[in-house]
């Protein structure tokens, strides 16, 4: 027989055990209401805050107030038709949205009431600045009583929960950790959080709840979760009535056998008032111990662990049951008498911390349990490893704010590459100039151009080079059009003018002279007064000749 009935233990702090704990309060919290009559009441959140001040918790933690959540926060699971609804809805307009309340389930048991949006976003923020806080190492324990909204859906309010906080808890945590365990102890299945990683092995959910004609309807034993998500949905439908001591005989060895199979790295904590004995819409008779009994079993694991609220109306039970279990997470059992407080008469008529159970009957009998942690741990069987994760997703970083190094000299000579990456670049085929005479690479036309011309050179002994020493030029007087000859003297003896050259042509015979044309190495420059041409003739010579200019037109007209 797998169940087996173990006598509830009193709780006892660990020696010398210090967690660095979180704690989240808004103080604006207390302020809002679902109206006359609703059994969700925001209050509790601020009783049980001046419950936790006035036994001195303060100085075990560090007390933060969250920045609210925006709707950009709000939209990585909501839709964003959802959240732009619960901005923009009030009381005053609500016959404009008709239709929308509708579609979006808002009316009976989720109203509109005055500053809808601003208690979504204290609720929201807390939880994802209590997961940032875990994911940086900033603490060991994060606390947000005023989260735990675990019903609410991607494009839906339902159970008095708009904004699932949870979800966007965990959305934050999966930025650092491969895997997160959620775990429920509310009297109602967590329906909203297992529907948002119902199909992902990243998260796995496990709630204890009350099942059968009880709201929401799910959470049947079989519903295990699909395709890579599969088995990772463990779901512990109980009945009316259910004791400490069975509760601690069900709670811990499945707990324990899920935490050593998946081995989480982070663990959400939904710790719904709404199981403790005498609740206005439970049905379970746990006692305070009882309830903080899973509190601490969960943190004796020593993974980073998120504790967010949920459930629960009766406020006096709540509160003094938040703030028995913000003493164990902080390694404290609180005394019985209760101090002063702002709200000391809401404790009467014993003013103790405890919550008691009553003697309703237990309708969870033995086997029954045995026959759900059988079927749960065959579940858990049917995979023997904890999932392994390749990280898609970066998290977001600091801002950027610019490298000085980058500016340094030795980086600025370096950016692009290497100057050896630089220097072996060899210009592309397919490079794309405007003008030819621009390619100055191997394989450009210029340089394919310029190769045949070489060639042709070294094969023909007739053809000789020219130096760019002198530059002939002539200019007419209709445009400015420019005609350049290249021409280079070199004699044996020494280089002489223009005027020496004519008279000692003759001796000269080894000179060279070679005039560059595309087509021919020979100079023909034709109607270019006072120009002076070099051509070589079949004996070797060299002859000079200089082109006269044209007769004056005024003397031929005389």
């Amino acid at each position: 027989m797998v169940y087996q009935l173990k006598p509830f233990d009193p709780i006892a702090p660990v020696p010398g055990e210090k967690k660095r704990v979180a704690y989240f309060y808004d103080s604006d919290v207390g302020n809002y209401a679902y109206g006359a009559g609703h059994p969700m009441k925001p209050h509790r959140i601020r009783m049980a805050h001046s419950l936790i001040m006035n036994y001195g918790l303060y100085k075990k933690m560090e007390i933060y107030r969250a920045k609210p959540a925006t709707k950009q926060e709000m939209c990585q699971f909501h839709t964003d038709e959802y959240i732009d609804f619960l901005s923009r809805v009030t009381p005053d307009n609500l016959e404009f949205f008709q239709k929308e309340q509708a579609k979006f389930n808002v009316g009976e048991d989720c109203p509109v009431f005055d500053g809808l949006f601003e208690y979504c976003s204290i609720s929201g923020g807390g939880s994802m600045e209590g997961a940032a806080r875990l994911n940086r190492g900033k603490c060991d324990i994060a606390i947000n009583y005023a989260g735990g909204l675990h019903h609410a859906k991607k494009s839906e309010a339902s159970g008095f929960c708009y904004l699932n906080d949870i979800v966007l808890g965990i959305i934050e945590l999966l930025r650092y950790h491969p895997r997160v365990l959620y775990v429920d102890i509310d009297v109602h299945h967590g329906d909203g959080v297992e529907e948002a990683f119902y199909t992902t092995d990243r998260v796995m959910t496990c709630s204890f709840h009350k099942y059968g004609e009880f709201f929401p309807g799910t959470g049947e034993l079989r519903d295990i979760g699909v395709s890579k998500g599969k088995y990772h949905a463990v779901n512990v439908p109980l009945r009316d009535g259910i004791d400490d001591a069975t509760y601690k005989s069900v709670f811990e060895p499945i707990i324990g056998k899920i935490i050593e199979w998946y081995q989480p790295s982070a663990i959400v904590l939904q710790t719904g008032g709404d199981s403790l004995s005498g609740d206005r819409l439970g049905c379970f008779n746990l006692s305070m111990r009882g309830h903080a009994n899973c509190v601490n079993y969960v943190k004796s694991f020593n993974i980073p662990l998120m504790v967010v609220g949920g459930g629960g109306y009766t406020m006096r039970n709540v509160s003094r049951t938040w703030t028995f279990e913000t003493g164990i997470l902080n390694n404290e059992i609180l005394p019985h008498e209760l101090p002063y407080n702002d709200y000391y008469e809401y404790y009467g008529p014993d003013y103790k911390l405890d919550v008691r159970p009553s003697n309703m009957y237990n309708a969870n009998t033995p086997e029954y349990l045995d026959k759900i942690m059988l079927q749960i741990f065959q579940n858990l069987e049917r995979t023997k490893h904890a999932p392994s994760v390749q990280m898609h997703v970066t998290p977001n970083g600091p801002e950027d704010l610019g490298d000085v190094d980058e500016d340094l000299q030795p980086s600025l000579d370096t950016k692009g590459g290497s100057q050896y990456a630089r220097d072996n670049q060899i210009q592309p085929r397919n490079e794309y100039y405007e003008e030819d005479n621009e390619a100055e690479g191997i394989d450009s036309k210029n340089y394919e151009n310029n190769s045949k011309n070489l060639t042709q050179k070294e094969n023909d002994p007739e053809k000789m080079d020219i130096d760019n020493d002198e530059v002939p030029q002539s200019h007419s007087s209709t445009n400015t059009t420019t005609t350049t000859t290249t021409t280079a003297i070199n004699n044996n003896n020494n280089n002489k003018t223009n005027d020496n050259a004519n008279a000692n042509a003759n001796a000269n015979a080894d000179a060279n002279v070679n005039a560059d044309n595309d087509n021919d190495n020979d100079v023909e420059m034709n109607n270019i007064p006072g120009m002076t041409v070099f051509k070589k003739n079949s004996n070797g010579r060299i002859n000079i000749n200089t082109i006269s200019p044209p007769p004056d037109k005024k003397q031929n007209s005389q």
